[in-house]
């Protein structure tokens, strides 16, 4: 469900050296990371940074070492990663759902770091009908190569929307008439009780800790995945499967 055309590239593009990266910035590319040395400066760093809030970019301060790790060439102390995909804005999204007449189902994954589960549920949610995938612009999972060949592709197909607040785009989702349903341990209620055929958003938590408690908080339902096993969790990208599929046979038909 595609809403704007994309064009492939193989993998993620290296871009290094201040002049460079300033340049790719100025000419559109989307920035999937940037890294800049530590204690770093000059007029032409102050340009950089400037146009960094600009455009709301994130820049991770690393050691050298890991400058060099990357590339052993003039980096100037600044290394960018040009991302395969387009981001696009979750507020431009929802209004065509509407208008199209379709009932919204919308993916936030909250900080899912590992770049192959961010590939497999891509996939999942692509066909099972998902119309975007929303991330934080910090602390998420990489659009690189190993997620594009893990999604088989599905990532330059669904629309992947990254945002700076976090929280707020959550809250714009429910100020939106979407219900959101967490899927989360820390209830007593299982992931069959909320209707998916409303506008629906489905929020699933890291790796590691889960759903954020701002989130939970704020949230409409919260649903948890019957398990009967001695292992405790599936893994996110299998639980998300799961649920998914559930909201896909409330809402089919036949």
């Amino acid at each position: 469900m595609t809403y704007n055309s994309r064009e492939p590239r193989e993998s993620n593009q290296v871009v290094f050296g201040i002049r460079a990266v300033v340049e790719a910035i100025r000419s559109g590319k989307e920035i999937e990371s940037l890294y800049i040395q530590r204690g770093i400066g000059g007029s032409l760093l102050g340009e950089l940074k400037e146009l960094l809030n600009e455009y709301q970019i994130v820049a991770q301060q690393v050691p050298v070492e890991k400058l060099n790790r990357i590339t052993m060439k003039n980096h100037q102390g600044v290394i960018a990663f040009i991302s395969p995909i387009t981001y696009q804005k979750i507020e431009d999204i929802i209004p065509t759902i509407y208008e199209k007449g379709e009932v919204p189902l919308i993916l936030v994954l909250d900080s899912i770091t590992d770049v192959r589960n961010m590939g497999a549920i891509a996939r999942t949610a692509e066909c099972s009908g998902v119309h975007a995938i929303v991330v934080p612009a910090k602390g998420s999972a990489q659009v690189n190569p190993d997620a594009i060949k893990t999604s088989a592709g599905a990532l330059y197909k669904i629309p992947v929307c990254r945002h700076d607040n976090f929280m707020q785009t959550v809250k714009f989702l429910q100020e939106s008439g979407l219900q959101l349903v967490c899927c989360t341990e820390k209830t007593t209620e299982y992931i069959y009780k909320p209707d998916y055929t409303a506008p629906t958003a489905i929020i699933m938590g890291s790796e590691e800790d889960g759903v954020r408690n701002d989130i939970i908080r704020i949230a409409d339902h919260l649903a948890k995945i019957p398990m009967y096993g001695e292992i405790e969790s599936l893994n996110v990208s299998v639980a998300t499967g799961v649920i998914l599929y559930e909201a896909i046979r409330q809402r089919r038909s036949d």
